[in-house]
């Protein structure tokens, strides 16, 4: 995956030590990273992660992760914290995820959907 080819790592071992390779890429970049999955892992170059228990089938399809990049960047102009706004992003979309596959199945769903889901999933996790 992504993760694997900006550590130059194979992808398997990156499968096999997610957490100590998303902590890795923080700590490399700077910055903080998002490791898609199961179970979705934020982590930050201070080393402190948060995790995403659970994942959604439908959101393995091109383009998802661009959405997720796009909520992320939406609540950082709402100016909450680079933290805050990334873990926001990443509920929120794995929420939306989870509602676009309800009428289509999980492997009809495309990024579109997902879009389209993401004001339901924004006001589920304001309530």
């Amino acid at each position: 995956g992504e993760l694997g080819r900006l550590l130059d790592v194979d992808s398997a071992e990156v499968g096999r030590a997610r957490l100590r390779h998303a902590r890795a890429a923080a700590l490399r970049a700077h910055a903080l990273v998002v490791l898609k999955g199961d179970d979705t892992i934020v982590a930050a170059p201070s080393g402190r992660v948060a995790i995403s228990p659970g994942g959604a089938p439908a959101l393995a399809t091109a383009g998802t992760g661009d959405v997720l990049a796009g909520v992320a960047g939406a609540l950082l102009a709402k100016r909450l914290s680079p933290a805050h706004a990334v873990c926001a992003a990443v509920y929120a979309h794995l929420r939306a995820g989870r509602l676009a596959a309800a009428p289509h199945g999980p492997d009809g769903v495309i990024a579109s959907d997902v879009i389209a889901a993401l004001p339901a999933a924004l006001a589920a996790g304001s309530g």
